[in-house]
């Protein structure tokens, strides 16, 4: 295997993947407040998870997770506008925030209104100030899967994908003519729990020579992603599976 180990679970539907994200983010919500007293979860951009988040703002969910012990940070943002459609964070208060009662001051976005340096530099100093001095272990980071194979913001071809530092960096993408901001795959790394979403016909091949193939991580970033001793989770629907035998 390429990777570490990991869990892979696939479901017949998104709808049936979204309810079992949203019941495995209420289940390490309430162990982690359990054994720590708060929930610090990553989020991630994209199309994937908004279904998930619309799912999260909705009863049981919104009144039976604790907000107020619930911070919320982001793997990775694009530097577009604050209230851009395309930035994640935005997005995330669109279909999840607006619709909780969570404290403003638990939300940590990254300031894509500065210099992507500066937007980077000042997240790392916002991570490194929430742990205070504790390792900067997250509870939950979730994460996506590019058909390039891209994670986060780690993009084939970055320089990112060698970076060895637990920090936040920006990249730029060249695909895109833009900049982003990322964590490094050592911060991720770190997490207890890191859970994939993957959907869709159209990632089926990436995802097998991600879960399957040669390590090669210059051409398949997503395949830095090998927390210890966190646990690796993998969700798939059926088309994203359907070139995986016997995982």
């Amino acid at each position: 295997m390429s990777t570490s180990n990991y869990n892979l679970s696939v479901f017949k539907t998104i709808d049936g993947l979204n309810k079992a994200a949203a019941a495995f983010i209420m289940d390490a919500a309430h162990d982690a407040i359990a054994a720590r007293g708060r929930f610090v979860i990553s989020l991630s951009g994209g199309q994937t998870p908004a279904g998930l988040y619309k799912l999260l703002a909705t009863t049981p969910y919104k009144t039976s997770l604790p907000w107020k012990n619930i911070f919320i940070f982001w793997g990775d943002e694009r530097c577009v506008p604050l209230d851009d459609e395309r930035n994640n964070a935005y997005q995330a208060k669109k279909n999840l925030l607006d619709g909780i009662e969570i404290p403003p001051e638990n939300i940590h976005r990254i300031q894509t209104n500065l210099e992507p340096e500066q937007a980077a530099i000042a997240y790392e100093k916002e991570i490194t100030s929430f742990f205070n001095g504790a390792k900067q272990r997250f509870d939950l980071i979730l994460l996506g899967l590019g058909e390039n194979g891209h994670t986060a913001s780690i993009f084939p071809g970055t320089d990112i994908i060698n970076e060895k530092a637990e920090a936040v960096r920006a990249v730029y993408v060249t695909e895109e003519k833009k900049y982003r901001v990322s964590m490094t795959a050592p911060l991720i790394n770190k997490a207890h729990q890191i859970l994939f979403l993957v959907t869709g016909i159209s990632k089926a091949m990436v995802l097998k020579n991600v879960l399957t193939g040669t390590y090669q991580p210059a051409i398949y970033p997503a395949q830095l992603i090998k927390p210890f001793p966190g646990m690796l989770n993998w969700f798939t629907d059926e088309g994203a599976a359907s070139l995986l035998q016997n995982e």
